[in-house]
């Protein structure tokens, strides 16, 4: 390839990456809202918090996680392995078994929250007393 050629696709990227945009999660057609979902699903946000204690098999994921389908679990953990928040290892032994740990970025985000997941199991007590509350003014 010339050196002229050579120039034009390093442009070429250079000009890709900037025409970027960054995320904006208010915008409707924004895809880092597809991101919003995964993280913030019940079981997205259980299988994060669960995995800051280390790597997990498919198994161990699931007897943690009470109430979690094994086809919940799949596609949540896919999703976040997609969004670069989990590391899907299939372990080379017989038989053959997968691990998930978290990546930095799923570090990160997991660590954030489990600050809320905390902040509900400290407070349930007040918002049960608060829905019982309303549960009785509405009938």
């Amino acid at each position: 390839m010339n050196r002229s050629g050579s120039s034009r696709s390093l442009r070429k990227a250079i000009a890709h990456l900037n025409q970027q945009q960054p995320a904006q999660l208010l915008a409707a057609e924004c895809p880092s809202r597809a991101v919003l979902g995964h993280i913030t699903s019940r079981w997205g946000v259980l299988v994060l918090v669960v995995l800051l204690d280390g790597t997990h098999r498919f198994s161990q994921l699931r007897r943690a996680i009470g109430g979690v389908s094994e086809k919940m679990l799949a596609q949540t953990l896919d999703a976040l392995a997609y969004d670069g928040l989990v590391l899907r290892v299939a372990q080379q032994v017989v038989p053959p078994h997968v691990e998930y740990s978290l990546t930095p970025l799923g570090q990160e985000a997991a660590t954030r929250l489990e600050v809320l997941v905390d902040w509900i199991e400290d407070n349930f007590p007040q918002i049960r007393a608060a829905q019982e509350a309303a549960e009785q003014q509405a009938a």
